[in-house]
């Protein structure tokens, strides 16, 4: 109903239009007739913030519902009725022309104005019948910044320890080196690599 153009839908009870969930009632025009047999229909017409609906009085299923989704153009012309109003759909919709008969010319006007302004709301904000809340809006991204903290730490420069890992970082080292005589310790060892001494060595380790 929001959406479509409907002709002879149970839109009627109780004399009553029978309202959309977010619909609400403007304007109810009795005596209006429905220009679109050559004698005319005599009827209801209601104007709500959604559509226009139009009804006979001596047969509510004789019907038509116009939600605002679907107008084309809403104008006052002359027929051999007089002034009336004058609906055109989209062609989406059927490209229907429906003439309304409203007296006198004053309340014809009016409701032109009503109806177009009420055309006007409804085109910037549409109602579909469906109630939605809009998510909480996220923070910037400078709210969610952080400052980084420098950590208050030392490092201590160890010489010992770098003479250790230079000894024994030897990639080039394909076999065991010669054993020699060490007198400081009185047995044989590994020939030391040059510019190390055992001295140098056991401050590492101690």
């Amino acid at each position: 109903m929001y959406r479509d153009f409907k002709l002879r839908s149970a839109l009627i009870q109780n004399k009553q239009l029978r309202l959309l969930p977010q619909e609400h009632v403007y304007d109810k025009i009795n005596g209006v007739w429905n220009l679109s047999s050559d004698q005319g229909n005599l009827g209801t017409f209601f104007i709500t913030n959604v559509r226009i609906v139009w009804h006979a009085n001596m047969n509510d299923s004789f019907n038509v519902s116009i939600p605002y989704l679907q107008i084309r153009s809403i104008k006052i012309r002359d027929s051999k009725f007089g002034l009336a109003l004058v609906i055109e759909s989209s062609q989406q919709s059927g490209g229907y022309v429906l003439g309304f008969k409203i007296d006198p010319v004053e309340k014809l006007q009016e409701s032109v104005k009503e109806i177009n302004s009420l055309h006007k709301v409804y085109s910037a904000s549409p109602i579909f019948g469906v109630d939605y809340e809009m998510e909480e809006k996220p923070q910037p991204l400078e709210a969610l910044t952080v400052e980084q903290i420098q950590d208050d730490v030392e490092i201590d420069s160890d010489n010992h320890t770098d003479a250790f890992v230079a000894y024994f970082a030897d990639g080039n080292k394909q076999q065991d080196r010669e054993p020699v005589f060490s007198e400081e310790l009185g047995l044989a060892i590994e020939k030391l690599k040059d510019g190390f001494t055992l001295q140098g060595l056991w401050e590492v380790m101690s």
